[in-house]
């Protein structure tokens, strides 16, 4: 029995299963890829199917780069597909550049790829800030993060003024990377507001022109290395606060009566303790007296052993201290003893 033509039709077979299987492989490929390149290519905005079939292997959505490049060529921007996909490799939104691109070169604003892809890998809403440069945008001052809902500064006459302004501001795009927010805006017109209050002399004159703050806060540069170029700066409300000035003078009188008052409590401490000390001293002295007086029998004893003083010396210094004696009692007034 031959085997061989059996063996024929075996590898025949093989050999068609085979070609099934390429042809099935090719018409899954272009069905699933077909689609977009016949609607890139309708649109205006050829992209290769190999090229499609590229971005699948790498991850990448062929219909979200397909979107994107039909929007741009519709928009009248010339981005390449490449460039497209190594910005959704890197993490950008490829969308959200398109979309704001296009915007802006609606608008006449010079916006290329580069800059536009750097300000979404960034982290900034490069869409938003088209947006705000087209239409500018209004934020209050002071801002809601910063806990407070007035600006205060005080006057050189010492009355306290509370404002609350509104500012408009535009994105700088060629700024945005790199410049600083808008709570840094926020603060620095806080800081011009205060200065602007400080330097005026009469709280009166801040009321009467409060176009004096805005003038002295756009005068200062306050956009300067920020992302946006502030348009104006307008009072939106100022009130009069505390006399803040007369508040301090009080306070440091009150500081300075108890300093003072201190200072005599310590005085009359140091006179009291001086006082103790010669009471003292007094005291020291009178026993040094008794001390002496106590001698003087032992030093007269003496004297009559050695002949030094005789009896009737003795009766005349005995008759000398009572006529002395005598003297002072009568010279002491309200003494009883001196009564008849």
């Amino acid at each position: 029995m031959n085997i061989y033509p059996l063996a024929d039709i075996d590898l025949a077979t093989i050999g068609l299963i085979a070609v099934l299987i390429v042809v099935l492989i090719v018409i899954a490929v272009l069905w699933r890829f077909l689609g977009l390149y016949i609607r890139a290519w309708i649109s205006g905005a050829h992209v290769p199917l190999l090229d499609l079939i590229g971005m699948s292997l790498r991850r990448v959505s062929p219909m979200a780069i397909v979107n994107a490049r039909i929007q741009a060529t519709r928009g009248g921007l010339d981005i390449s597909t490449q460039e497209m996909e190594s910005h959704v490799l890197t993490g950008g939104d490829v969308v959200r550049v398109i979309n704001a691109m296009v915007a802006a070169n609606k608008a006449n604003i010079d916006l290329q790829w580069k800059t536009a892809s750097a300000i979404d890998l960034a982290g900034r809403d490069i869409l938003d800030a088209v947006q705000t440069s087209v239409n500018p945008k209004v934020i209050d001052v002071p801002s809601g993060s910063m806990g407070q809902s007035t600006i205060d500064g005080q006057a050189k006459d010492g009355i306290e003024l509370k404002v609350k302004a509104r500012v408009t501001i535009r994105t700088n795009i060629k700024s945005l990377v790199g410049g600083a927010t808008e709570e840094t805006v926020v603060a620095r017109v806080g800081q011009a507001i205060v200065n602007a209050i400080g330097s005026a002399e009469d709280y009166k004159h801040v009321l009467e022109n409060p176009d004096r703050i805005s003038k002295t806060a756009l005068s200062m540069g306050l956009q300067a290395n920020t992302a946006f170029e502030i348009l104006s700066i307008d009072i939106a409300e100022i009130k009069v606060g505390d006399n803040v000035g007369a508040k301090l003078l009080a306070e440091q009188a009150e500081a300075d009566k108890r300093r003072f008052q201190a200072e005599a409590e310590k005085r009359r401490a140091m006179a009291i303790a001086q006082e103790q000390e010669n009471i003292a001293k007094v005291a020291e002295n009178r026993a040094l007296v008794v001390l002496a007086e106590a001698e003087i029998p032992r030093a007269m004893a003496e004297a009559f052993r050695k002949g030094n003083l005789g009896v009737m010396d003795y009766y005349k210094l005995r008759n000398v201290q009572a006529d002395t004696a005598m003297r002072e009692a009568v010279a002491r007034p309200g003494d009883g003893s001196t009564k008849g």
